[in-house]
């Protein structure tokens, strides 16, 4: 029996340990838009960002996670994640406002567009869509997003975000 139990114990020391659960291309993707970056709107004239967003890679290269904070208060983290089963990125967005968004999609090319319903946290709006996209741009990161109160018939501009490192 000893000698079994030592047979058994070899060959699965002698076996290659696993890849991290995460290590696929596909994981590595969105990793572009992990740094310490300054958010500017799109056409401000100031020169001046209105937030700071850090985003880093955790729990083991699985997870994108945002931490962002814009001038007038707002708070918000987000979880991003490729949901291999399903191939598709899913992002859940929180904030000290009470709003919970969820989204999800792939890449088109170079541009990740995740999209779902934006409702408003009292419930008293009507619900949107929301369908936002990021990509990598010389000197950093730009997402831009979209609304529809029509079901995906007609857009809208929400916001338009340019990431830059942050000084």
């Amino acid at each position: 029996m000893a000698a079994a139990v030592s047979l058994v114990a070899a060959i699965v020391a002698a076996a290659p340990d696993p890849p991290p659960a995460c290590s696929a291309p596909e994981y590595r993707r969105l990793d572009f838009w992990a740094g310490d970056w300054d958010a500017f709107e799109e056409g401000d004239k100031t020169g001046k960002p209105n937030a700071r967003c850090r985003v880093d890679v955790i729990l083991g290269g699985c997870v994108l996670r945002e931490q962002y904070q814009q001038d007038d208060g707002l708070v918000g983290q987000s979880f991003t994640i490729y949901d291999a089963a399903r191939r598709v990125w899913h992002q859940s967005w929180v904030t000290n406002r009470g709003l919970l968004l969820t989204i999800e999609g792939v890449f088109d090319g170079d541009t990740l567009t995740l999209q779902g319903p934006l409702r408003s946290p009292a419930g008293a709006a009507p619900e949107k869509i929301i369908r936002g996209k990021w990509r990598q741009e010389p000197g950093g990161v730009r997402e831009v997003a979209e609304t529809s109160s029509d079901g995906g018939k007609t857009w809208q501009p929400y916001f338009d975000i340019h990431f830059r490192p942050h000084k």
